[in-house]
């Protein structure tokens, strides 16, 4: 396999000697070589050939994703790992999601249905949903029942399961990606010690929960030169790629002002720390779910989920969807780092993020780009209808102009979107009508996961999604976070990594780990 480290340079050579005398000794004795893609049939690949993968982090949307990778023909589940055992309180986005889900990658339509209890869950006093079950043990189970049907000689590999992901990088000497799908105070410690281990890694979003911790994993790819990519998958589609061809060509004339808005959070928020000490749940090894962040006692006011609204696990509503919007903006309109970022809020607690903000964000000029002032809101406000839309039929059927979207406003016109930059249409309707688009001068992309699953394998293309561009992004997106928190205007410098007028907000830029988390 290509792209791997220098430590592993001896194995590909004695595999490569291997290939050559089978082949040499074969030519010799007038043999025909059938590969063992062929003898296994259509879609068959051999184990040779497939990526060893482990999952860190199996809750709720690591199932989901640690799925999406199963149905990849040259994927190997080899690990998983989580500091919860299981757990059947993770909320499904549709009934029996779960278990249909793991119906679809297995072929069957029974014997899993235990995967959804579907118990109501209430994430917030207007969203219910029901239960699923995740955590380390289901997980292994599903791991185990795919490579059971993947496996041509009736024998299966195992899936090893892991409560620390640093055993598992100690133990699986033959591993060759990993998923992470932890909270997010959680994401750089697990990708960075994949890294400097030698392997591949694919992160949830956002990359990281800190300001340097962004840099120092940008670093650490760089250096290493793994494969990486943050798991959002617009910036492999085809509509971001429009929006770039559509505005780089002056579709709408220079491009001074972005609009976004979303409809999150979906859990709690604006909360005070809860005063009562609650029982560590059987199976869950709380001190490494707390990771970096200080010790606090155990209250499932902060598991699972409804962690992303608390500022020392998650990244609130900004976090969660800004990821996917503001790697599209910065594609589209080639910007780096703001001059300043500024927020307001309802109320502010310490610990937790507000139910609402709104945050304002001035990038300087790029190249021949001027200026352009971008505008976040989130928890449900929303800027003024775009006056191209006050005439169209209400309602208007479409979420991005509804709950959630995405405006670029040009000197010449606008284009709206939604949230990630998906469904890009000029507005108002008559001038889409009419609309000739610019020829397609970009290449296009097989996909999120698939740019990284080829990239592993010694692809030479790099993944759009990799860490040292995610990196840059995910630091814009971290400081409103920081504005939204100190409640002032903030002035960045990038190149120093410091916020010039604020020691309070410079304190959260590289905030205090517990020891033992040092990146």
């Amino acid at each position: 396999m290509k792209n791997l480290l220098p430590s592993r340079a001896g194995t590909q050579s004695i595999s490569s000697r291997r290939k050559f005398l089978k082949q040499s000794t074969a030519a010799a004795l007038g043999l025909c070589i059938v590969p063992r893609r062929v003898l296994g049939g259509a879609g068959y690949v051999p184990p040779s050939d497939k990526l060893n993968m482990a999952f860190v982090g199996v809750g709720a949307q690591g199932l989901r994703v640690m799925l999406r990778f199963l149905h990849e023909p040259d994927v190997q589940g080899v690990a998983v790992c989580d500091v919860n055992k299981s757990g059947n309180n993770y909320p499904q986005w549709d009934t029996h999601e779960f278990c249909k889900s793991v119906h679809s990658l297995l072929g069957v339509d029974s014997g899993w249905d235990w995967l959804s209890p579907d118990q109501p869950i209430e994430l917030t006093h207007t969203l219910r949903v029901t239960g699923g079950v995740a955590g380390r043990d289901p997980c292994q189970k599903i791991v185990d029942a795919y490579n059971g049907t993947q496996n041509r000689s009736g024998t299966s590999r195992g899936c090893a399961a892991y409560v620390d992901f640093r055993e598992l990088l100690e133990k699986q000497k033959d591993l060759d990606a990993i998923v992470v799908g932890t909270t997010d105070n959680l994401h750089a410690a697990v990708s960075v010690a994949a890294m400097k281990k030698g392997k591949h890694v694919f992160c949830q979003k956002p990359l990281t929960h800190a300001i340097y911790e962004a840099r120092r994993v940008a670093e650490i790819a760089k250096e290493t030169g793994v494969a990486t990519q943050i798991a959002v998958a617009n910036q492999a589609s085809e509509d971001t790629r429009l929006l770039c061809e559509w505005i780089w060509a002056g579709t709408i004339g220079p491009v001074r002002e972005v609009v976004n808005w979303s409809s999150r959070p979906f859990w709690p928020q604006g909360l005070e720390r809860p005063k009562d000490t609650q029982v560590v749940p059987d199976g869950l090894d709380w001190n490494q779910w707390l990771g970096p962040a200080p010790e606090r006692p155990y209250n499932q006011v902060y598991l699972p989920f409804s962690w992303r609204g608390w500022t020392d696990f998650g990244c609130g509503a900004l976090g969660d969807m800004g990821s996917y919007s503001f790697d599209t903006i910065f594609r589209v309109l080639k910007l780096e780092a703001p001059m300043s970022v500024e927020a307001s809020s309802t109320d502010r607690y310490d610990e937790t993020y507000p139910t609402a903000s709104i945050i304002h964000f001035a990038f300087p000029a790029r190249g021949d780009m001027p200026p352009v002032k971008f505008t976040w809101y989130d928890g449900g406000l929303k800027p003024a209808l775009p006056e191209e839309l006050e005439n169209a039929p209400a309602p208007t059927g479409d979420r991005e102009a509804d709950n959630e979207g995405l405006l670029f406003i040009g000197d010449r016109g606008k284009i709206l979107c939604r949230f990630n930059g998906a469904h890009p249409r000029l507005i108002p309707e008559s001038k889409m009508a009419s609309f000739q688009p610019p020829p397609k001068t970009l290449p296009r992309s097989p996909g999120n996961e698939r740019e990284w699953l080829d990239a592993c394998k010694g692809g030479k293309t790099k993944p759009g999604g990799n860490f040292e561009f995610s990196g840059v992004v995910t630091e814009t997106l971290l400081l409103g976070n920081v504005a939204i928190r100190c409640g002032e205007k903030l002035s960045w410098d990038r190149a120093s990594m410091k916020v010039t007028n604020s020691e309070k907000a410079q304190k959260f830029i590289c905030p205090d780990r517990r020891t033992g988390w040092e990146l």
